[in-house]
């Protein structure tokens, strides 16, 4: 069985601990843009009245109690310093292909999720995970102890990709299971019909959860590196399928690229986040660059 320094490796740690991610990273940056911006109106519970004095805000005044008592007051307010995290990870049969690459999709999810998991816990946030292919297989609630990691790696490394998947209903049932606003980190290679999907998707963000979809493609899927006359075969159906590589080509790359568009496109459009990935890309690399572009934007 795999241990938790298979999937995270000891140079994402470095880097991570390299440019202090715990510190400011993440409490400035990634979580703490999380704790407010996408959850204002929502990142801070009712605790109660009292009378304004110089120096509120006057915004936080209570304007129906003045209707009722012609005295200012203002709302008080109890912070949450906490956002919960959900890793969910997709374990349909084509997640454990790859062409020329040592990780597999799953694999390369897998690493991708220690290393954000590793982030939260360090941050203590409570992080929880949840896998599925045609249904719900498993569900860690969240934790924040630093047991929380090697409990999701543990699970992850008993998971077996296999089968067909419905992403969209997991989707729509995870909304509908998880009450708490939260974090929704979701990898998966979105080889299924991309409508019921962001419809999903869009359920999660109406339910006030933060949504990141980690689009998880191998490289041969993101480049066609093929050519002559190849047989393919569908690892979920069984399907194969001749084809000549080289005529192929371009209007393959362009329904990825389409799709993946698409998936951006919509995801932008309902604040969500979408991260495109392929196996052949460091991992580590394609963290830190998300959680700088993610860090600029708050």
């Amino acid at each position: 069985m795999p241990k938790t320094e298979d999937y995270l490796k000891p140079e994402v740690i470095r880097t991570i601990a390299g440019l202090d991610l715990r510190a400011r990273f993440i409490v400035e940056g990634f979580l703490a843009g999380l704790h407010t911006s996408p959850f204002h109106g929502f990142s801070v519970e009712f605790s109660e009245h009292r009378r304004y004095s110089q120096g509120d805000d006057p915004k936080d005044i209570d304007w129906l109690v003045y209707a009722k008592t012609d005295r200012y007051y203002v709302k008080k307010y109890q912070a949450e310093t906490n956002i919960t995290g959900y890793l969910l990870m997709d374990l349909s049969a084509s997640m454990a292909y790859t062409y020329r690459q040592e990780l597999t999709k799953f694999d390369y999810s897998i690493c991708l999720a220690a290393a954000l998991a590793y982030l939260m816990i360090h941050q203590q946030d409570p992080v929880g995970l949840i896998t599925f292919d045609e249904k719900l297989r498993h569900s860690l609630p969240a934790r924040s102890k630093r047991t929380q990691l090697g409990n999701i790696l543990a699970l992850l490394a008993q998971s077996k990709p296999g089968g067909q998947t419905e992403i969209a209903a997991n989707l729509r049932q995870v909304a509908s299971m998880v009450r708490h606003r939260g974090l929704m980190m979701i990898f998966s290679d979105l080889l299924v019909d991309p409508e019921p999907v962001i419809r999903s998707l869009q359920m999660l963000r109406h339910g006030g959860h933060d949504v990141i979809l980690f689009h998880v493609l191998d490289e041969a899927e993101a480049t066609f590196p093929f050519s002559g006359m190849v047989d393919l075969t569908d690892p979920e159906s069984g399907q194969n399928q001749l084809i000549d590589a080289d005529g192929t080509r371009a209007d393959y790359l362009e329904a990825v690229n389409e799709l993946c568009g698409q998936y951006r496109k919509e995801c932008l459009s309902m604040g969500a986040d979408y991260v495109r990935l392929d196996t052949s890309m460091p991992f580590g690399n394609a963290l830190l660059e998300y959680l700088s572009q993610r860090r600029a934007r708050f």
